[in-house]
């Protein structure tokens, strides 16, 4: 069995990102070498515009669906019996990745509702779990995402999700919607309408 094929069907089976270190290790050849493959076997995949693709991610390298094929995915997908997360579950993990160390409180508090049952369906899908407990009375946990987080969302590392503030409307956009919910006179801060 040649090297690319050995490879191949590890890249297959394997459940999470392989690192090159590994592959050259478990093959007996040298990490260079297993580089080279890799990275013709990824030019392979889209010069034949293969419905796959070899990327590196999260760590290692990975099989993945190529993103063109993602409406017939999508399609494909749906179903009663399709797993998916709801917008609560989208939302506390948004606040997770953002945010991390964090405790439920204070994922709640940027949610404004508990969060609890959407942290212990994240925590059950692998995609956060705690990592350890904040100082202070009763020692909350702190939650933050896990390596499963990072090779679903398609990154090497935190530092690669997108910036906050690319998803922030202006401030005149968020006075313009919170304002008619302000008291009066605390639409500017000033204390104007006080007695």
């Amino acid at each position: 069995m040649n090297t690319r094929s050995v490879i191949e069907a590890i890249l297959f089976v394997a459940e999470r990102p392989v690192p090159t270190e590994e592959l050259a290790q478990v093959l007996e050849r040298p990490i260079e070498e297993i580089r080279a493959e890799l990275e013709s076997m990824a030019a392979e995949l889209e010069e034949r515009t293969s419905g796959l693709v070899l990327r590196e991610a999260g760590g290692g390298w990975r099989l993945s669906s190529h993103p063109d094929v993602r409406p017939y995915l999508e399609q494909f997908a749906i179903s009663p019996a399709a797993a998916r997360l709801s917008q609560a579950a989208l939302e506390t993990l948004a606040v997770v990745a953002y945010r991390q160390p964090v405790t439920r409180g204070q994922v709640s508090e940027i949610r404004g509702v508990d969060s609890e049952r959407s942290l212990h369906t994240l925590e059950r899908l692998g995609f956060v779990g705690e990592i350890g407990t904040a100082p202070g009375p009763g020692s909350p946990i702190l939650y933050g995402t896990t390596e499963l987080f990072v090779e679903k969302v398609g990154i090497n590392e935190l530092g690669d999700l997108p910036p906050l503030a690319d998803h922030v409307p202006p401030a005149q956009v968020v006075e313009a919607l919170e304002g008619p919910f302000r008291p009066q006179g605390a639409a500017n801060g000033s204390g104007e309408g006080e007695s």
